[in-house]
């Protein structure tokens, strides 16, 4: 007599699934009729190889604050959490103050300065090299497998997601 793999209910030696639970018999495919200690997986549906830390890591950079909080909610790793809270405060920080600033000198592209020049452009545009150089920077860390630490940032996170 075989034994259901899932629940140990005998089941019959040529039924497919066990009455029971519902769960496919093994042994109806050929195995052995011994109970196995084993996880019997659902016909069609195939084990998925998780991917590689460091590169989930990167990953949280890319788009972003929106990679970091995607990433931040489907991987439960701690190295990739870090990661993922460290982007959405500094990409998402750096964007809110890149947007406050766009406002307060809002006109000044237009009214200001010497032939269109003005300073809040200049300080607009400074702030994007900074962006700019921070992802290619902590996409690189990641991918390296380091732990690099946004000096106020990652404290912050650390206060809002947890220490991971």
């Amino acid at each position: 007599m075989a034994h259901c793999t899932k629940c140990g209910a005998v089941v019959a030696d040529n039924a497919g699934f066990c009455a029971a639970c519902g769960a496919p018999n093994v042994a109806a495919a050929g195995a052995s009729t011994a109970p196995s200690a084993a996880p019997v997986s659902s016909p069609g549906v195939a084990e998925q190889p998780q991917m590689a830390e460091n590169m989930a890591a990167t990953l949280c950079y890319v788009l972003g604050w929106v990679t970091g909080l995607i990433f931040y909610f489907i991987d439960k790793r701690p190295y990739v959490r870090f990661h993922a809270a460290q982007s959405i405060v500094v990409f998402g920080g750096l964007g809110i103050l890149s947007f406050a600033l766009n406002m307060f000198f809002g006109f000044s592209f237009m009214m200001g300065g010497w032939a269109g020049f003005s300073f809040g452009y200049a300080l607009d545009r400074l702030l994007w090299l900074v962006i700019f150089i921070l992802w290619i920077l902590l996409m690189i860390k990641a991918h390296k497998g380091e732990r690099f630490r946004v000096p106020v940032a990652a404290d912050i996170a650390e206060s809002i997601f947890g220490k991971s």
